[in-house]
């Protein structure tokens, strides 16, 4: 989530290290795949391919003081940052949503002047419909903040684009945790497979956090790494911010009930429809059945990844009732078929594991975009199964007037000095 971010600032003049190239194959709408290790070569890179690196570009070099005053742009905490940072765009091999090769992009991030073993901290970002608006192609501080802030503090960075963002080809599949989990993984590979170039190795224990859309991938990556997926990287430790964990039975029914705020509530519903459409089909034949005019002539542009986030925010409605038909209210409202089944393997982030690492949960007090019963649900199914992770109430932080940006800014402080005394 994160529908207020709307503004990005375009990369030019990137030195590239040059890798190599790849053609990746197109990835097709399919079914929600289980992200799958593909098995190991003697270095470390999958069998597939997964996680090879295909170019590296240099970003930035910032110093210390540079980073502090980006950071306090965007209202992050600066307090744990002693080096500056060198930033790089990676481009590596990882999978559809159907399984097939393809590429993506992310933002990797090191301390400037601390050379040998980095601990990775894998942050995952939340919603963004613009590919620019990604944290590799933007240089604004929300976008990069959280990396800039891991990387100062002496820890690598590792900060995937998803599928589709970026410079990632394609469509994003939004809200799909699978192909988030498995881009994020192979995000892991190919820094690991790129830090010998600037001087470091990473550590096998991994940090691993994400906001709103990303807390559910965080929780997905740590699920998969806990599983056996790859035999380098082990958790150390999670802390997700401000999660949609159950779209189900606590987010979608807050948002048709106008629990949430007005605006958001139109955004999120028209990106879970149209990308759950690409991914899964069997949501609508044509966008009219669950759209109303003269919106379902353009919604699915507004979603493909070509469209600025302030020209969608303008050509949107306001209301829930301006945007949806009968039918599209009963799909949100009554899930059946397809989308019943991907909103219950979107829930299995909480309910069909049992973490066996350190776990926190971060939220606000109150939450105008993902329901605080999000994470109350989810800190309940864990309970279930014998855990009791601490959540930490973060108040009412503001960004940009939005609680629920507030808590990724808020929240990153937090955690860093959490994750700075797990690496101690």
């Amino acid at each position: 989530m994160n529908s207020k971010h709307l503004t990005a600032v375009a990369l030019t003049g990137a030195a590239v290290v040059g890798l190599g190239a790849l053609s990746p194959a197109a990835s097709a709408s399919a079914h929600f795949a289980r992200p799958t290790s593909g098995g190991h070569t003697s270095d470390g890179q999958t069998a597939d391919g997964r996680g090879s690196l295909v170019k590296a570009e240099h970003l930035r070099a910032l110093s210390a003081d540079e980073v502090r005053t980006v950071l306090g742009q965007g209202g992050f905490d600066a307090s744990t940052v002693r080096r500056g940072v060198d930033a790089y765009r990676l481009t590596y091999r990882t999978i559809g949503t159907d399984g097939r090769a393809t590429t993506a992009t992310g933002l990797f991030a090191v301390p400037r002047g601390k050379r040998g073993k980095l601990t990775p901290v894998s942050y995952t970002h939340g919603t963004t419909s613009y590919k620019p608006d990604a944290p590799s192609t933007s240089g604004t501080p929300w976008a990069v903040g959280p990396a800039y802030t891991y990387a100062g503090s002496g820890f690598a960075a590792v900060v995937p684009d998803y599928l589709g963002l970026g410079e990632g080809p394609g469509t994003h599949p939004w809200k799909d945790v699978p192909s988030e989990t498995s881009a994020s993984l192979d995000m892991l590979r190919a820094a690991r497979a790129f830090a010998p170039r600037t001087g470091h190795s990473l550590d096998r224990d991994v940090l691993i956090t994400g906001f709103s859309q990303g807390a559910s991938t965080a929780l997905g990556l740590a699920r998969t790494l806990q599983d056996g997926a790859d035999r380098h990287f082990r958790v150390k430790a999670v802390a997700p911010i401000s999660g949609g964990y159950d779209f189900a039975n606590a987010e979608l029914p807050a948002l048709l009930n106008g629990e949430l705020e007005a605006k958001s509530s139109v955004l999120y519903a028209a990106y879970l429809l149209t990308s759950w459409q690409r991914i899964h089909g069997g949501v609508y034949t044509t966008p009219s059945e669950v759209f109303q005019a003269p919106y379902a002539d353009r919604v699915e542009k507004y979603f493909d990844g070509t469209t600025p986030g302030q020209v969608m925010f303008q050509g949107t409605p306001n209301r829930l009732t301006d945007l949806l038909t009968p039918r599209g209210w009963a799909v949100l409202r009554n899930p059946s078929g397809t989308f019943a089944s991907a909103l219950r393997t979107d829930g299995e982030v909480c309910t069909a594991w049992t973490p066996r690492m350190p776990l926190r949960f971060y939220r606000a007090e109150t939450d105008e975009q993902a329901t605080t019963l999000n994470t109350a649900h989810c800190v309940a199914s864990l309970q279930k199964r014998g855990l009791n992770p601490p959540v930490e109430n973060l108040g009412k932080p503001l960004y940009q007037g939005s609680l629920h940006l507030g808590t990724n800014v808020a929240g990153t402080g937090k955690i860093v000095h959490w994750f700075l005394s797990q690496a101690a």
